[in-house]
C-alpha cells in the first residue's frame, strides 16, 4: 500500500504534466526507502524497481506494460493485470493467503539490494547494455552498407586496434 505522501507527490506530478515514468519514480523511491528501513527486502535492484512500478500501475499511473521482447511473458502479464486494475478495467480480489505469503517471502530477502552502491551498479549495467545494443545495431547497419572491401578494411583496422590494446595492457 503506497503512503499518502507518495500519492500526493504523484498527483502533483500528474497535474504538472509530468510523464507517467516520472510519476512512477515516486513509487520506486518509496519502495527503495521501505527496503532501506527494513520493512522488507528484495532479491535484486531490478526486483525493487519492479515492485515500485507495479504499485504505480495499481495506483492508476498510466504506465502501460512493457512491449513484446522487452520483458518476459509472465512479467508482461503481471504488468497488464496491474495496469488494468489501476485504470479501473478490472476489479481486484483480495487474496489474504497470497498477500501474506508474498510479505513473508519479501521479509526474508536481503536489504543490501537497495543500497546506493547496488542501485548505482544496476544503473551503470543497464546503461552499458543499452550502449552495447546501440553499438551492435550500428555494426549491423555498417555491414549492410559497406560492401566487401569496406568490411575487410574495417576488420583489419579492428584487429590492429585489438593488438595495440593488448600491447598497452600487458
Amino acid at each position: 500500500m503506497p503512503t499518502k505522501r507518495t500519492i500526493v507527490k504523484v498527483r502533483q506530478a500528474k497535474r504538472a504534466g509530468k510523464a507517467p515514468t516520472t510519476q512512477a519514480g515516486a513509487f520506486v523511491r518509496e519502495t527503495v526507502r521501505k527496503i532501506r528501513r527494513g520493512k522488507h527486502g528484495a532479491r535484486s535492484p531490478k526486483q525493487a524497481i519492479a515492485i515500485g512500478l507495479s504499485k504505480a500501475r495499481r495506483a492508476g499511473v498510466a504506465l502501460p506494460p512493457p512491449a513484446r521482447r522487452k520483458a518476459k511473458a509472465s512479467t508482461r502479464k503481471s504488468a497488464a493485470y496491474a495496469y488494468a486494475a489501476g485504470q479501473g478495467k478490472r476489479t481486484t480480489r483480495r487474496r489474504p493467503r497470497v498477500s501474506r505469503a508474498v510479505s513473508q517471502t519479501l521479509k526474508k530477502e536481503p536489504r543490501r539490494t537497495a543500497s546506493r552502491a547496488s542501485l548505482s551498479r544496476h544503473a551503470s549495467r543497464t546503461a552499458s547494455q543499452r550502449s552495447a545494443r546501440d553499438r551492435s545495431a550500428a555494426a549491423r547497419k555498417a555491414a549492410r552498407t559497406k560492401g566487401f572491401a569496406g568490411r575487410s578494411a574495417a576488420a583489419r583496422k579492428a584487429a590492429r586496434t585489438r593488438a595495440r590494446n593488448r600491447r598497452q595492457s600487458s
